[in-house]
């Protein structure tokens, strides 16, 4: 590395060092201890943090988590796909529409749109209200406060983070294979299969990844639309730095935790690229 090199990377190497390299090495380093009952931190090395991992109520959590975090994901990577295909067959303009419009909730505070489901979702509230003005409930649904009102909240908020990638990826592929295929008297469908997905698989895995690494620490809506109901492993380790002044123990889930994502991310990583590398094989 040149000096010219070094100069330009100095400045990002010594952010992360500071900002992200110190602070996780120190909540590794935390994790290991232990506390005693006023909540000070025991300089005393111990497993016991990661053993208490494996108790049911914190396996549990867990273990929901992941599943809502996952089901967040293929949500999105539903509603997504097909907008944003939508999205490359308009013109520049209509494209600039959508994107901006894909945008506009970024512009708002992330808890003043969170709240705003309340208003929807509560018992006396917008959907509750024009049900029962139709005619199709008789007494208000109990739609705030569960799974099914954290999934929504979830799936509203990083839908963002799936479409842009995808659409990217839309709008880089070689437009050349589907005029061919075309021209050889493929349909469409399958020229979308094998053709259009293939190329833009990159595009989901970036959107993918993105949703549910975000997903999985995002505690917020989990708090606001689930409650006590609905709690995630986020929730419990803001619960054991802020509340129950358990830092040893939060730290501990927060080791864990961040391994289980990265070798979910790499296990999700090497599954579409195999899958893409056999699509080639069977092209060849």
């Amino acid at each position: 590395m040149n000096k010219r090199s070094f100069g330009v990377l100095a400045p990002v190497v010594l952010w992360l060092s500071f900002f992200m390299v110190i602070p996780m090495l120190a909540v590794i380093f935390v994790s290991f201890m232990q506390r005693d009952n006023l909540g000070n931190i025991v300089w005393t090395f111990s497993l016991d943090n990661y053993a208490r991992f494996f108790e049911p109520l914190y396996l549990g959590i867990y273990w929901d988590t992941i599943w809502l975090s996952v089901l967040t994901t293929v949500f999105c990577l539903l509603l997504s796909y097909p907008l944003a295909y939508y999205m490359t067959t308009l013109g520049p303009k209509a494209q600039k529409f959508w994107l901006i419009g894909i945008t506009v909730p970024f512009w708002i505070n992330f808890l003043i749109r969170t709240y705003a489901w309340i208003i929807l979702l509560r018992t006396q509230g917008v959907v509750n209200s024009l049900l029962m003005d139709i005619g199709l409930i008789s007494e208000p649904l109990q739609m705030l406060y569960t799974q099914g009102a954290v999934l929504l909240g979830m799936v509203y908020t990083f839908i963002p983070y799936m479409v842009l990638p995808i659409y990217v990826s839309l709008e880089q592929m070689d437009k050349r294979l589907l005029e061919a295929s075309s021209d050889l008297g493929a349909s469409r469908w399958r020229s979308f299969w094998h053709i259009t997905l293939p190329q833009t698989k990159s595009g989901m895995m970036t959107g993918s990844v993105l949703v549910f690494v975000t997903t999985t620490g995002m505690f917020v809506v989990a708090d606001i639309l689930g409650g006590a109901k609905s709690q995630m492993i986020s929730n419990i380790i803001q619960n054991q730095f802020l509340g129950a002044r358990d830092w040893p123990f939060g730290s501990a889930l927060s080791v864990i935790f961040v391994i289980s994502s990265l070798v979910i991310i790499g296990l999700f990583n090497r599954a579409l690229r195999s899958s893409y590398d056999s699509s080639k094989e069977a092209k060849a």
